[in-house]
C-alpha cells in the first residue's frame, strides 16, 4: 500500500462528495469519529453530517493545494493534511483552508475518518 496514493484518493472522493452531495459523506466516519470545526467538537457521523449539510451555502468547489500524508501508529492508521482554497457560489474571492484527517482501516480494507479537524485560514 502506497500511503501517498491512498491519500490522493481519498482527498479527491472526499472534496468531490462533499462538493456534490455532503449528505453521501455519512460513510466515510462511523459513531466514535470526531469532527473539530472551526473549533466546535462534534461527535459520530450522524452528527458530522448533520452539521456539514447544515453550513450556510448550499454549491462550493474545492480546489487543493497540498495532501502531505504520514503513517500512523501500529494499527495502520493513516494522518493527511490538506490545504486549499474553498470558493462559495456567489461569492468573487475563495477562502483559505486546512484540514486534518486520521484515517483508520476498516476490517474491509478501507479507510475511515477517526479524527477530522478543519479550518479557515484568515490572513
Amino acid at each position: 500500500m502506497d500511503p501517498d496514493a491512498v491519500a490522493k484518493a481519498f482527498v479527491e472522493h472526499y472534496y468531490s462528495t462533499f462538493d456534490a452531495n455532503r449528505a453521501g459523506l455519512a460513510n466515510l466516519y462511523q459513531d466514535g469519529s470526531m469532527l473539530t470545526f472551526e473549533g466546535q467538537k462534534i461527535q459520530g457521523s450522524q452528527n458530522i453530517v448533520a452539521k456539514l449539510t447544515s453550513l450556510p451555502f448550499q454549491q462550493c468547489k474545492h480546489q487543493i493545494t497540498t495532501v502531505d500524508c504520514q503513517p500512523s501508529g501500529p494499527a495502520g492508521g493513516m494522518l493527511v493534511f490538506v490545504s486549499g482554497n474553498l470558493q462559495l457560489a456567489g461569492e468573487q474571492h475563495a477562502l483559505k483552508f486546512s484540514q486534518m484527517f486520521h484515517l483508520m482501516p476498516t476490517p474491509q480494507g478501507s479507510f475511515y475518518v477517526f479524527n477530522d479537524i478543519f479550518r479557515l485560514n484568515y490572513a
